[in-house]
């Protein structure tokens, strides 16, 4: 049996892959858990062959505990299933440690291939991630400005590009404002811009939001 732990802040989320696993003989539900602190507990304390993991979570991101998780067991599999599109957090997902990367628009019946699929050891990238990763492979010294950011300037960059505010972005990331102008000075140097406008340009040129 595959047993498998899902961390997601949303109930009907959980509820619903749940669901998907009850039709599937040989899937199990190992544990459940809607925060990352408690994620990290959960995969410390439960028995999985496979973690499926959102990366929007309320306390500590999921990008964080995927790192956590890896350094603690560099064997565990984790597929990340979140509502973030790909071409925003894949790469850098399968970079820390995540052996699948799906969106939640997918069908069911993905989800189930997918968990299958890293349960066996193996990968599960779309062809779009393949693509990154084959240009990144080729693109050596040229790569964007954007892949310097540490994780969370990435997180506050996208969401600055998104339309929010310091102050929600401070709120969505439950972090101090000042923490978030910090990271949005850092980003500005980083990427030799001068305002939050130029930050969004910048993501919309790169497909980093959409």
């Amino acid at each position: 049996m595959i047993r498998v732990l899902i961390i997601d802040n949303h109930a009907v989320v959980r509820k619903g892959v749940l669901q998907i696993l009850g039709d599937e003989q040989d899937m199990v539900l190992a544990g459940e858990a809607a925060t990352g602190q408690e994620a990290i507990l959960s995969s410390r304390d439960s028995s999985f062959n496979v973690l499926v993991l959102e990366l929007a979570l309320p306390d500590v991101s999921g990008l964080e505990v995927l790192k956590h998780i890896h350094g603690r067991d560099s064997n565990a599999r984790v597929l990340v299933f979140t509502g973030y599109p790909e071409e925003q957090y894949a790469i850098r997902a399968l970079q820390a440690g995540a052996a699948g990367y799906l969106t939640k628009d997918c069908p069911p019946e993905e989800l189930v291939k997918a968990i299958r699929k890293v349960a066996s050891g193996g990968q599960y990238v779309t062809l779009s991630q393949a693509e990154q990763l084959v240009a990144r492979l080729r693109s050596g010294d040229g790569r964007p400005a954007h892949e310097n950011l540490s994780d969370r300037e990435y997180q506050v960059m996208c969401l600055l590009a998104a339309g929010k505010s310091v102050s929600q972005a401070a709120e969505s990331l439950m972090l101090s404002i000042k923490s978030i102008s910090t990271y949005r000075a850092r980003i500005l140097e980083k990427l030799k811009l001068r305002t939050t406008t130029e930050i969004v340009r910048y993501a919309l040129l790169n497909n980093l939001v959409q």
